[in-house]
């Protein structure tokens, strides 16, 4: 179990004049309205900080407060290894089956709380798919922050990915460009898939070491769109492999029902790159892949 969670808001005109009960049931649809009476009922809802009746009227800035009681939440592995700590930045080696963010009933499961535990004033500054393990970089401070944010934002950051991928390429190297954007899926409405309307994004693969029926390849990106790299090796026709999501293509079964966060693929973020914040640094940090997606030479050292 959880020590449980306090939602907070505050009241804007969109929710002034409505029932509590009515503007809760509306606005956060995983509960029912009756569940939500009896959660009022309970003392859970709280406005100003005092316990509401389910037909209080709700009013302009004020602060609504939902207790959420403890829960059990999906196991995850919780192991984090530091891989890099310096003057407001950290590096942590995030597993598989670890969510970045919370979610799907997952809160203390998740990499944020797991590096609050390091370090409380420590955020991730970008995700990594539940399924993929590897560098996740952190900022302890706001300058830092603000700083590694910038890098994020002009595309300075490194970023190399081990994969492992389905078939067999007829080149050594290549790239995908394969724009990525919304498209229809009836399990979400939609999901980020291989488009013509998408947004641009970048791959490069280099392959390491071909298998049975599938190989080993180095993915370097110079964007960072959602699922990036899953959907840009499915659109060159190697899908990754035990990917329960994108097909050749790069698209979604029409009738499947996998979601994005559905274990099987084979992805690790390898090596994260980047310019210290406080000392100009150029900084390097390598995350050791899992041994299914290690070299036959990385294997041996």
């Amino acid at each position: 179990m959880n020590e449980g969670y306090i939602y907070k808001e505050v009241i804007d005109r969109r929710g002034a004049g409505q029932p509590v009960d009515t503007y809760l049931s509306g606005r956060y649809t995983h509960s029912t309205l009756d569940q939500w009476r009896r959660h009022i009922a309970e003392g859970r809802v709280l406005l100003d900080g005092s316990p509401c009746a389910t037909d209080a009227t709700l009013q302009p800035l004020q602060r609504l407060e939902y207790h959420r009681a403890p829960w059990e939440e999906p196991s995850a592995p919780l192991d984090l290894p530091v891989l890099y700590d310096h003057a407001g930045v950290l590096v942590v080696a995030k597993p598989a089956g670890l969510p970045t963010m919370p979610g799907g009933g997952f809160l203390q499961h998740t990499l944020l709380h797991q590096v609050h535990l390091l370090a409380p004033s420590a955020s991730p500054m970008h995700r990594l798919g539940r399924w993929t393990s590897g560098a996740v970089v952190c900022a302890r401070t706001p300058q830092a922050g603000a700083a590694l944010t910038a890098q994020f934002v002009a595309r300075s950051v490194h970023k190399r990915y081990r994969a492992l991928a389905s078939g067999s390429p007829d080149e050594e190297s290549f790239a995908v460009a394969a724009p990525i954007g919304p498209v229809a899926y009836p399990p979400l409405g939609t999901l980020h898939a291989a488009t013509p309307g998408g947004r641009p994004a970048s791959s490069q693969f280099t392959v390491l070491e071909r298998r049975n029926g599938c190989f080993l390849a180095d993915v370097t990106i110079a964007t960072g769109r959602p699922h990036q790299i899953r959907i840009h090796a499915a659109a060159e026709g190697h899908p990754l492999v035990g990917d329960p999501l994108y097909e050749a293509g790069g698209k979604p079964s029409p009738d499947g029902t996998a979601l994005p966060g559905d274990p099987g693929y084979r992805l690790h973020a390898a090596e994260v790159g980047f310019v210290h914040p406080t000392s100009g640094e150029a900084v390097r940090v390598q995350a050791r892949p899992p041994s299914l997606l290690q070299t036959a030479a990385e294997r041996r050292r």
